[in-house]
């Protein structure tokens, strides 16, 4: 009989059971002196299918939904199977459990579900840990919560899997039945977070094509000053030749102007410079990750993450990847000698750049108040070999080694000047920097994505504020050696990549109205989650809801059509926030999840009655017509290969056989009767 450490991934049991110094290396565990330390793979059990609840569910109809379990029932994954049954022998021979998986509500679930599963009624703790450094580890142990503490985060858990379920399961089949009824063939997914994600590119691609360009007109002074030349911008004063975005729409005003101070010098009536700081760039997230690997290489969300966990899983080279926090425990470091001394041994050409460090420099990434379940991502304290990394893979691991690095560096350095002229009256402004000391930057190439996200110009492609000005002075009389008028457009707003939608996803805050939406989606890090969102997008590509060229994502007609035909609620990432807000309700005691399920399935009785009245005006598929009836036809797997089935089986029993050079040839409604329930829905 023995305690029994339930974690969430193996390479979370390794480091708490290096912490109790179990070493024995058994099936599936760790085995110690009256300690065992097990692992699950995430999670090992997953919602039962509709069919398993009742075989009648197992037909994708109308007539059947909504799909309400009156049990709620979970089966084992396939792929753990042989884990799971490990971990439900050691329960049997456990005199207590302590649940060691993440510490927070997913992880609740992961692990107090396999109790529950199995049946376990033994006493149970929970070790309650916010990173996996030695230090953190002990000091959880030494302050074990008792198991009736985080009971309820365990209910909140089961409440936000079956309302998805119930979402899932029940809309996709009544949109895609249909859909179906048209002749599309194919799953039109509906969920929580896949269907606001859609309306995201679909709203996007909308704008694009709806969007008009407008003129508008800069006038550019290109002014000799003593020390040099510059140019200013002229920003008029009279709002009435202005629009939204202070671009000046008359391009008349403009051409005056230019006839006006035409000879005419320009004088500087107001001069600042400012000594500005800028930190290094915190450690990467996974979504931060996602993003740069999508600016800089095109990769995609999915190829990002199965990266990162390479280099996690295969290459010991850097830490747990999916993590929403770009902050570092404060006690991690005094580790800082061990990873930089690691880097240095993996890739000596490193070995200028960390002679330059100052390992006592102790930056803002140190932070314990900003540590969720995991710290960001940086590279380990063992050596790696880097020559077996593939060039996407070296890439990643380049970036999160010197995000880390940078750590350890001076802030960057500049005098930002901003100048203001007058020139017939006329206000021109200019702004210049000029890098004072260099700082982490020398570490990158192209400098480091800005903490709040946004995508900064390589160093070849400066923006005109970035560049240095000649030296001014306050009062300075400056002739003018030119003023170009500069007709421009306005832009439709870009397409969304793999890594925009990401970012939006995690930043969709800001398009909820709500004050209290908004609030709760801001806590929530937006919709989906670091380890979802890749998924989430490449379900929508895989269904043909969004396509992907050269790197940019756009919508598909059915998609369109789908968010269209969609109650307001499913596609609004409110909804989500509504939903988080109970399941915070759940969690803290307030609210039962009998209460909240209840909810849930009021609600989807009542868009199962609204999607029965909907009808889909779904682009003509190319499919033959139903030989019997008329109608559109679908493909279908039968006993002898594809056919055409009509989409109004079972009703119909036409087909248009499909012959193996590509030739449709009708038979009889009599031959069509040996596929009848062959046939797939």
């Amino acid at each position: 009989m023995a305690r029994l450490f339930l974690c969430e991934k193996p390479s979370q049991a390794r480091d708490i059971a290096r912490v109790l110094g179990v070493t024995q290396k058994g099936s599936g565990c760790l085995q110690g002196h009256d300690v065992v330390v097990t692992w699950c793979y995430g999670h090992l059990l997953e919602q039962a299918t509709p069919e398993t609840y009742d075989p009648a569910w197992k037909r994708w109809a109308l007539e059947t939904l909504p799909i309400l379990p009156r049990e709620w029932q979970l089966v084992i994954k396939p792929d753990w199977r042989k884990q799971f049954n490990i971990i439900n022998k050691l329960l049997k021979d456990s005199t207590e459990v302590v649940i060691a998986t993440d510490a927070e509500r997913e992880g609740e679930l992961i692990g107090r579900e396999i109790l529950e599963y199995c049946n376990y009624r033994g006493p149970i703790t929970r070790l309650w840990l916010s990173a996996l450094d030695d230090v953190s580890i002990r000091k959880g142990l030494a302050d074990l919560r008792p198991g009736a503490s985080t009971e309820t985060l365990y209910c909140a858990g089961l409440g936000r899997a079956r309302a998805d379920w119930l979402v899932g399961m029940n809309l996709t089949r009544a949109y895609t039945v249909l859909a179906g009824r048209q002749g599309h063939d194919g799953v039109l997914s509906v969920g929580r977070v896949q269907t606001p994600t859609l309306k995201l590119v679909v709203d996007r691609d909308r704008e694009i094509a709806a969007f008009v360009p407008k003129p508008f007109w800069d006038v550019v002074g290109t002014f000799q000053a003593e020390e040099g030349l510059f140019q200013a911008k002229w920003k008029p004063s009279d709002e009435s030749l202005l629009d939204d975005e202070g671009r000046c729409i008359d391009e008349q005003a403009a051409r005056a102007l230019v006839q006006q101070a035409e000879g005419h010098p320009g004088r500087i009536v107001s001069l600042e410079t400012v000594r500005k700081q800028q930190a290094p760039p915190l450690v990467m997230d996974l979504s931060t990750l996602q993003q740069e690997g999508s600016r800089r290489w095109g990769y995609g969300a999915q190829e990002v993450l199965d990266i990162a966990q390479a280099l996690y899983e295969t290459h010991k080279a850097t830490t747990y990847p999916r993590t929403d926090c770009r902050y570092l425990p404060v006690s991690q470091f005094d580790e800082a000698h061990q990873v930089v001394t690691a880097l240095q041994q993996s890739d000596p050409s490193l070995t200028p750049l960390i002679d330059a460090l100052d390992l006592s420099r102790k930056s803002r990434v140190w932070n314990d108040s900003e540590i969720t379940a995991h710290h960001g991502i940086i590279p380990t304290t063992s050596p790696c070999d880097v020559t077996r990394m593939s060039v996407p893979e070296h890439n990643l691991y380049d970036l999160i080694r010197r995000h880390y690095l940078a750590q350890f560096l001076v802030p960057h350095e500049f005098d930002q000047t901003e100048v203001i002229l007058d020139l017939v009256g006329e206000t021109f402004v200019a702004s210049g920097r000029q890098v004072r000391v260099e700082g982490w930057r020398e570490l990158f190439r192209r400098p480091a994505s800005g903490d709040d996200g946004e995508e900064q110009e390589s160093s070849g492609k400066a923006k005109k504020e970035d560049r240095a000005l000649p030296a001014l002075q306050q009062g300075e009389v400056c002739p003018v050696t030119h003023l170009e008028i500069a007709a421009n457009k306005t832009k439709p707003p870009r397409p969304y990549t793999e890594g925009t939608l990401i970012k939006t996803m995690k930043n969709v805050a800001r398009f909820e109205t709500n004050e209290k939406l908004k609030a709760r989606l801001k806590v929530s890090s937006g919709i989906g989650t670091e380890a979802t969102r890749a998924a989430i997008i490449q379900t929508l590509l895989k269904r043909g809801l969004l396509r992907k060229k050269k790197g940019i994502v756009v919508s598909t007609p059915m998609a369109q059509q789908l968010i269209d035909r969609l109650p307001a609620m499913i596609t609004n990432p409110g909804m989500t926030a509504l939903w988080e807000q109970a399941l915070d309700e759940v969690a803290a005691g307030r609210m039962t999840l009998e209460d909240f399920m209840e909810r849930q399935e009021i609600l989807i009785k009542r868009l199962i009655q609204q999607a029965s009245d909907v009808t889909m005006d779904l682009p003509p598929p190319s499919t033959p017509k139903c030989p019997e009836c008329g109608a559109n036809t679908r493909k279908r797997n039968g006993q002898y290969g594809p056919f055409w089935s009509c989409s109004r089986f079972p009703e119909c029993k036409g087909m248009v056989k499909i012959e193996s050079r590509g030739r449709r040839k009708k038979t009889s409604r009599e031959k069509a009767g040996h596929c009848r329930g062959k046939g797939r829905r």
